[in-house]
């Protein structure tokens, strides 16, 4: 082999190619598929946020997490836990250091793009009945049709008892749909734009056909519906009007591929980070400073609420934890470091207009860091200082962690923002990272093994960092 030239050898020194994960490191293919096998179980499990609270839960409880008592002072190595309102988690492992020293966080959501039913959903139209439905996030109206769907959510009863609905998951329970028209009666609905090609109006579930025999009954499907729902959770119509119910994909996730090397599924946003993160931090053993793990709710709606990053939840539990062990909260909030881990687009090459290829984010090539995000002219964003994105990337290079950073898209046209404004609103330097998704935002995400493990990688690395 002929020796490189003097600028050969500054090629090498000086310029940047990236390169993908497993093409550089074939024991990072195993590793990371069977790392995707707990995260397609978790995934299954989790289809809306309060499941995926319930599912974490167990989960910290299973590694010997206890409960947070407020009034309680804690000694490194504890390990600690709440749920916010059954639909938020905060888990964290007390750190050697003072809590003045800093907090290490991690956050990631829960809540993906869904529809809602309405609080008066049910209704039957032509010997059919249907709910209605109000979509949450951002939804391509369109993408829902002609699937099967799924029901998951909570009634609450008269007497305040509440119980749990989930039917469409189970291979022997029925599924539910949204239709729309035969190719051959289009036309009219081929002239709309795409953003309209299903209506909001026009999201209706279709549920039942079955009537009541009695001539007397006006609506005799719907009520042969409600009879169902009655005999099975004790409800009556009323009963909609303070419930929670969310419609989701009913199939389950699916290694994508010849070579398996992608899991396709609804809901890796943003559970293809939370699903690391926790698992990163409950193997935390003996950290240097206190982690935080937040799987916090309501990003896809603006972060509001008393589950959402708005809320001071999160910030509430660390002033506690320092004003029980007598320490100052605004000195270990400007100390603390966070990693908001939240996905972004995966360029595309199907779409390839859509994306600037130069400042892309690539599935296969590690963990994608964002120094800012928002929309434009960086409208919205929190954008990380130099040298806490050199931190973290030094720290990821010295952990063997393949990394990669970019933008999201071309810049006009759109953009996007997470939850890490809310964090750095804290006084709290923050960096925004995550797994790189391809069909963002539909019924049917994908992403790649390597990128899901370079994720847990990079937040073990981060936990543990002294």
């Amino acid at each position: 082999m002929a020796e490189k030239t003097p600028n050969q050898q500054l090629a090498e020194k000086l310029l940047y190619k990236p390169a993908y994960v497993t093409d550089k490191d074939a024991d990072v293919k195993q590793k990371a598929h069977d790392f995707a096998e707990g995260y397609k179980k978790f995934l299954d499990n989790g289809k809306t946020e309060r499941e995926v609270a319930a599912e974490s839960e167990q989960m910290l409880k299973d590694a010997g997490y206890v409960e947070f008592d407020p009034k309680k002072t804690y000694k490194p190595g504890d390990k600690v836990y709440f749920v916010q309102f059954k639909k938020a988690v905060v888990a964290a492992t007390i750190g050697t250091r003072s809590f003045e020293d800093g907090f290490r966080l991690v956050i990631a959501h829960t809540d993906s793009p869904r529809l809602d039913l309405r609080p008066t959903p049910l209704y039957e139209s032509d010997h059919l009945s249907y709910f209605k439905t109000h979509y949450y996030g951002g939804v391509r109206k369109y993408q829902w049709g002609t699937m099967p769907l799924s029901i998951h959510g909570v009634f609450t009863r008269d007497d305040g008892s509440t119980v749990t609905v989930r039917v469409g998951e189970d291979e022997n329970d029925p599924v539910f749909c949204i239709t729309d028209l035969l190719p051959h009666l289009g036309a009219e609905q081929n002239a709309r734009t795409l953003k309209d090609g299903i209506k909001a109006e026009e999201l209706n579930i279709l549920i039942g056909s079955d009537a009541v025999e009695d001539e007397e009954v006006k609506e005799a499907v719907k009520l042969n519906t409600m009879i169902l729902l009655n005999e099975k959770y004790g409800i009556t119509e009323k009963e909609f009007m303070r419930a929670e119910i969310e419609i989701t994909p009913a199939y389950k996730s699916r290694d994508v591929g010849f070579d398996r090397s992608m899991v396709g599924s609804y809901g890796h946003d943003d559970r293809v980070d939370a699903y690391p993160a926790l698992v990163a931090e409950i193997e935390t053993k003996n950290p240097a400073y206190t982690t935080v793990c937040v799987l916090t709710d309501k990003e896809e709606i603006g972060s509001d609420g008393v589950t959402g990053m708005q809320s001071m939840y999160a910030f509430h539990f660390m002033q506690e934890l320092c004003r029980a062990a007598g320490q100052d909260d605004i000195i270990a909030f400007r100390n603390s470091v966070c990693l908001s881990a939240d996905v972004t687009a995966a360029y595309d090459p199907s779409w390839a207009s859509a994306f600037e290829p130069m400042n892309g984010t690539y599935a296969g090539r590690g963990i994608a860091i964002f120094k800012y995000t928002g929309s434009g002219s960086k409208g919205s964003a929190s954008d990380a200082c130099a040298e806490l994105v050199s931190d973290i990337t030094r720290m990821l290079d010295k952990g063997n962690v393949a990394w990669q950073i970019g933008e999201l898209g071309r810049l006009d046209l759109g953009g996007g923002g997470t939850i890490a404004k809310y964090v750095a609103n804290r006084g709290i330097p923050v960096l925004d990272i995550g797994v790189p998704v391809l069909s963002m935002h539909s019924p049917f995400e994908v992403i790649h093994k390597s990128d899901l493990y370079m994720a847990y990688r990079a937040f073990t690395l981060f936990n543990n960092a002294q």
